[in-house]
């Protein structure tokens, strides 16, 4: 599959749930999600900063992905900018974060915040594939002056399809966004490759659509009919790392996202994830997230 028939065929729904508002030099702390964050940045200068990696730097224009289950800083510098229309997100039903600094500097940094999902031919959840953060830096490019404008528009004036167009917005975005790093070996979208690889594709395939199962190499390197060393080396070229991490980093997504959105008990979404205990499963989410299964839900849904 070439990049044309990718993004032909590649469904970005996002769901605008936030517009964040950092009135002076202050964060925002943000926890770990069970999907993955894209921050679209419309006014003001600050750096993404996410624990154990250097800060980036954001500006206007920047697009920031961040993968499910990365806690992370949207920090602003508290720099004085050119004014920006006031926004009514109360009107679009989006939720209003606000961040107000102890001083009384009067630059802002504002950007809108969307859950993202990603899907292709029926294949679901491709953004579990996303192992780092991507940033985008589009500040000063005519592409991305219209986007801005038009969402600030948007924001400020809600009219009747005022959300429609800035879920549009946001995944003209997202479609750049791929666009421009898809032939990028370190553009953070390396797994892509795979997607072009017709042995690796039924692979990832199978690991996202059933990640319950008890798979391991050989089983997987049946599926792309290869020897498994073969297949390991291959998938880890394709991919950037082995099967097993992979399979590891999506079942844990998958169990966040269920311990937030169903009432399933604890022991269920073990098993339907493929833990054959509570107890295993319990060790193993707290190891990858840093808190229990029940902790974990009850601080999504406070």
């Amino acid at each position: 599959m070439d990049i044309h028939f990718i993004l032909d065929e590649m469904e970005i729904q996002a769901h605008p749930f936030a517009l964040c508002e950092l009135n002076g030099a202050c964060d925002l702390d943000l926890d770990k999600d069970p999907l993955a964050t894209l921050h679209y940045v419309l006014a003001g200068e600050g750096e993404l900063v996410l624990p154990g990696r250097p800060a980036i730097p954001v500006s206007k224009g920047s697009l920031i992905l961040v993968p499910a289950l990365k806690k992370h800083v949207l920090r602003s510098f508290g720099r004085v900018h050119d004014p920006i229309p006031s926004c009514n997100p109360d009107k679009l039903k989006m939720a209003h974060l606000i961040h107000n600094s102890d001083k009384q500097d009067k630059g802002q940094l504002i950007a809108i915040c969307s859950r993202i999902s990603l899907s292709l031919r029926q294949m679901e959840n491709l953004i579990d594939l996303v192992q780092e953060p991507i940033v985008e830096n589009q500040a000063g490019e005519d592409a991305c002056e219209a986007p801005i404008r038009r969402l600030l528009l948007e924001l400020a004036n809600p009219a009747p399809g005022s959300l429609a167009m800035v879920r549009a917005l946001l995944m003209q975005c997202m479609i750049e966004l791929i666009r421009r790093r898809f032939n990028d070996q370190h553009g953070g979208l390396e797994w892509m490759a795979a997607l072009r690889d017709p042995r690796m594709w039924p692979v990832l395939r199978h690991l996202l659509d059933a990640p319950g199962e008890p798979h391991s190499v050989e089983s997987l390197a049946s599926l792309a009919g290869m020897s498994r060393s073969g297949f390991a080396k291959r998938f880890q070229e394709a991919y950037g790392s082995g099967p097993m991490e992979l399979l590891r980093d999506v079942r844990m997504r998958r169990a966040s996202a269920m311990l937030v959105e169903t009432d399933h008990p604890i022991e269920r979404v073990s098993h339907l994830i493929g833990f054959r205990s509570r107890s295993a499963f319990s060790r193993a989410f707290e190891a990858a997230i840093g808190v229990s299964p029940q902790k974990f839900r009850m601080q999504r849904k406070a």
